[in-house]
């Protein structure tokens, strides 16, 4: 149950979830559970929405805002919602000294709180789909090189 687990712990998944997201090919699913998770822990006055701050890397160069929430003792950004803008105050740009405290949870574990918290689980994949034919080729032998035979044959 959702209830059993601390804030902390949470945030801590929620934190471990984020960092593995930004170096991850498929990041859809971490972001989602990171998502999913603030928002829904938000509806459960866990974590707040403090204010908003302008984005570290806009996207098309254009200005973007996005909200800080605090979750335990980590902040997270998230994108805004309309109202966001009329109701959270403006906070400038965000503090870059700022570090969220380590954690050492791995990504497994992370990735279980938030589903078990958010009821999200990954997609799977068809076999037929992630296995078209067969997805490994092997290499070619060099034509120069026969096993059979050895140099002083």
């Amino acid at each position: 149950m959702s209830n059993s687990r601390t804030d902390y712990e949470i945030a801590q998944a929620i934190f471990t979830v984020n960092r593995h997201a930004k170096t991850a090919s498929d990041n859809h699913y971490l972001y989602a559970l990171k998502k999913e998770a603030l928002n829904k822990m938000i509806l459960q006055n866990r974590a707040q929405k403090i204010g908003l701050h302008f984005s570290k890397n806009p996207q098309k160069s254009q200005q973007q805002s996005s909200v800080l929430v605090k979750c335990g003792n980590y902040y997270f950004h998230m994108l805004p919602k309309k109202d966001d803008f009329e109701k959270l105050e403006h906070l400038g740009h965000l503090d870059e000294s700022f570090r969220n405290p380590a954690s050492r949870m791995n990504l497994r574990s992370a990735k279980e709180i938030l589903s078990e918290l958010t009821g999200l689980q990954p997609v799977k994949r068809d076999e037929a789909v992630a296995n078209p034919a067969k997805s490994y080729q092997p290499r070619e032998m060099n034509r120069f090189y026969s096993p059979k035979k050895s140099y002083f044959d």
